[in-house]
């Protein structure tokens, strides 16, 4: 199945979801949006009352901060895949559960195998803790990890910035990095299966 394919696949899978709880309350799912073919993934944590309306990521006040962030950087959205750990919005933004995460991570997964992307960029503690689970946040963020072969960089979600002052430079200076980033995750192949290791998360000595 080609990569595009994968990804309507999985969207008309999850508008129809009933694995979780979250189902009864959407009003669309959110599965995600970009092209099949994205250098750059970003994983948020979950749909708000703006992405439960139109059925996109990002599309509220957060959404508008990223468009900032990466048109500093020279992307746009056409240029990147967006989604979130969960494709429903919790009921009143509250933080995903555990059997939510739980029920939506195949379709993460899928969406991933399918872009193949360069670097994946977590939104939040909750995307972040998918791939480095004892990590925290404000020790860890914009530093590249090697996760899996693959490189993920976590960050601040866009909404703490809005809502925290302090963070916005901080959320600034690690997307700055991401340029440099792709250029070297690009020229890097991942390691052969058999070498991979999958315990525990290697920071990478980019900075």
């Amino acid at each position: 199945m080609k990569p595009q394919e994968t990804l309507d696949q999985v969207a008309a899978e999850v508008s129809v979801c009933t694995l979780c709880p979250l189902h009864h309350s959407r009003k669309n799912a959110v599965p995600g949006a970009g092209p099949a073919n994205a250098k750059i993934m970003f994983i948020g944590e979950g749909p708000g009352f703006h992405e439960n309306e139109q059925g996109l990521p990002f599309v509220g006040a957060a959404g508008k901060f990223l468009d900032e962030l990466l048109a500093s950087i020279g992307l746009t959205r056409a240029e990147v895949f967006i989604t979130n750990v969960v494709k429903c919005r919790p009921p009143g933004n509250r933080d995903p559960e555990p059997q939510e995460l739980e029920a939506c991570d195949p379709y993460l997964e899928r969406q991933i195998q399918a872009i193949n992307p360069a670097v994946i960029v977590t939104l939040g503690r909750f995307s972040m803790g998918k791939f480095m689970p004892n990590a925290k946040i404000s020790q860890v963020h914009g530093q590249p990890r090697q996760v899996n072969g693959r490189l993920v960089v976590p960050m601040f979600h866009p909404a703490a910035a809005l809502h925290q002052a302090s963070l916005k430079p901080v959320v600034q200076a690690d997307f700055a990095r991401l340029p440099g980033l792709i250029a070297q995750a690009e020229t890097t192949s991942p390691p052969p299966e058999e070498e991979k290791d999958d315990s525990t998360p290697q920071q990478l000595s980019f900075f």
